[in-house]
């Protein structure tokens, strides 16, 4: 690192080595005058906005000789009609400011770069999240561009003591990293942690954006699969918990927010529970939360009904399977639990033209052909589908493969030990729950643990608006 010269010549014969200008085709560098001064600029082609640049430019080219001052303060009052402007002293500094796209201005006799501030991205549209659909409410969801989402937020809190704070993460990648929260209502101690977590990041790249940084944050035990951040792609909903109390953590080129602390409770909520009016804002919310149960413990408890039908109540003897079982049903299980990804994967890199044919033919060769074939029983089939299903309701991919693990788990230790490993899955999966800690070492479970019967109502079920809304809700989660 060191200073930037007074001498224009020298600036630009250094970072011509340092930036190597002539092989790098999208570094674009220009001589002109300010005045009776020389002048250059440097700027990335592709962040930049043309039309602004081009104004600045025309205005310096007016600039009469002997109006130009001679020191920093007075060239950036007098000469720079723009108003996010950056005063940059040292090289690496402008060597950052330019690959983050701002192009830098250096003018002889001044021992400072002025960095303008007029990027631009390329970006998508600012579509309805593909994950996190609504039947009612709105339509926008956060995109690559940081500045953006940050914006999709303010346009919906408008007021001065929403704060958004930027840091720069990875000595190679320097991604922007913003932390937004609530003054006021937010945790102060969480918020410090956080801080603290974010700054003493040594890595040298965010390569998987926001896993990474949940990683370098949060370092969790590997075993418990439960998940212990709520991501959104939605602004409303961010700016719901931001009211909320909760701290928010934008990465640059993700377009999801990451929001802490998070309960069980909060992954499980979903927008459309608060775009209905209560009544069916619950029934929607009471059903997700019974599905995913049912989801978990299904089959396991089926396959111990199977292996002890002497225990089942004869009310309930149509579930056994009266066909021929040539493959045990453990293995059919397990099976159709990777068969079920490996077609998610399938549809994942399948080109949307080809979806629908691909989805028949799913349907065709592991519905009706592997039942007739001898491979699977209908009972089989028939339970594994509705996991599949029950796997779509719930908003969180995390959480979905939490509960799938939980019940392969539980399906092997059914198979090897009967009831008492009925018994044993029960246990450790709701272990796994209980002793899982958010990131502010809080209660996973809140407000189960510790006990909070008005929370309890109001997680379960969906009241009115301004009911739901607790400024002091984030000391107990």
């Amino acid at each position: 690192m060191q200073n930037i010269s007074d001498n224009i010549e020298y600036n630009i014969g250094h970072l011509d080595a340092r930036l190597d200008t002539d092989k790098n085709f999208d570094i674009i560098f220009k001589r002109f005058s300010v005045g009776d001064r020389k002048a250059c600029i440097y700027c990335l082609n592709g962040f930049t906005r043309d039309e602004i640049l081009q104004k600045i430019l025309e205005y310096f080219a007016r600039v009469e000789p002997g109006e130009v001052p001679a020191d920093t303060d007075g060239f950036l009052k007098a000469m720079v009609p723009y108003a996010d402007v950056t005063v940059v002293k040292t090289d690496d500094d402008m060597v950052t400011h330019l690959l983050m796209g701002m192009p830098s201005i250096l003018v002889d006799g001044i021992d400072t770069c002025f960095s303008l501030d007029c990027r631009t991205y390329p970006a998508r549209g600012v579509g309805e999240p593909e994950k996190e659909k609504v039947l009612r409410g709105s339509r926008d969801g956060f995109v690559e561009t940081l500045v953006q989402n940050t914006a999709l937020i303010r346009r919906r809190i408008r007021d001065e003591n929403l704060r958004m704070e930027m840091y720069q993460v990875g000595s190679s990648s320097k991604t922007d990293v913003a932390i937004c929260y609530y003054k006021g209502r937010v945790d102060k101690e969480l918020l410090d942690r956080i801080r603290e977590r974010i700054v003493s990041v040594e890595v040298d790249a965010l390569v998987m954006n926001q896993e990474s940084l949940a990683e370098c944050i949060f370092p969790h035990k590997w075993y418990n699969p439960f998940p212990k951040f709520k991501y959104s792609e939605r602004p409303d909903t961010t700016a719901a918990h931001l009211l909320e109390g909760n701290v928010i953590i934008m990465v640059d080129s993700s377009p999801s927010a990451m929001i802490l602390p998070s309960s069980i409770f909060d992954i499980i909520e979903e927008a459309d529970d608060y775009y209905f009016p209560p009544v069916t804002g619950t029934y929607l919310r009471l059903s997700r939360v019974i599905i995913s149960i049912a989801a978990m413990y299904l089959t396991p408890v089926w396959l111990f009904f199977v292996q002890r039908p002497d225990l089942l109540p004869e009310s309930f003897s149509f579930i056994i399977i009266h066909d021929d079982i040539n493959i045990p049903i453990i293995w059919q299980l397990l099976i159709l639990e990777f068969a079920i990804d490996g077609l998610k994967l399938a549809a994942l890199d399948t080109p949307s033209m080809l979806n629908t044919p691909l989805s028949i033919i799913a349907g065709l060769v592991v519905g009706e052909f592997t039942v007739e074939s001898g491979w699977f029983n209908s009972p089989s089939m028939l339970y594994m589908a509705f996991v599949a299903l029950s796997n779509y309701t719930q908003p969180s991919f995390e959480l979905s493969y939490a509960l799938k693990f939980v019940r392969i788990m539980m399906l092997i230790l059914v198979a090897l030990f009967g009831g008492w490993g009925l018994i044993a899955g029960f246990i450790i999966s709701i272990l796994a729950i209980v002793t899982n800690k958010t990131i502010a070492g809080k209660s996973y479970i809140y407000p189960l643990i510790p006990f909070d019967l008005k929370e309890i109502k109001r997680r379960l079920f969906r009241t009115r608006i301004q009911h739901s809304i607790r400024h002091d809700r984030v000391k107990q989660s």
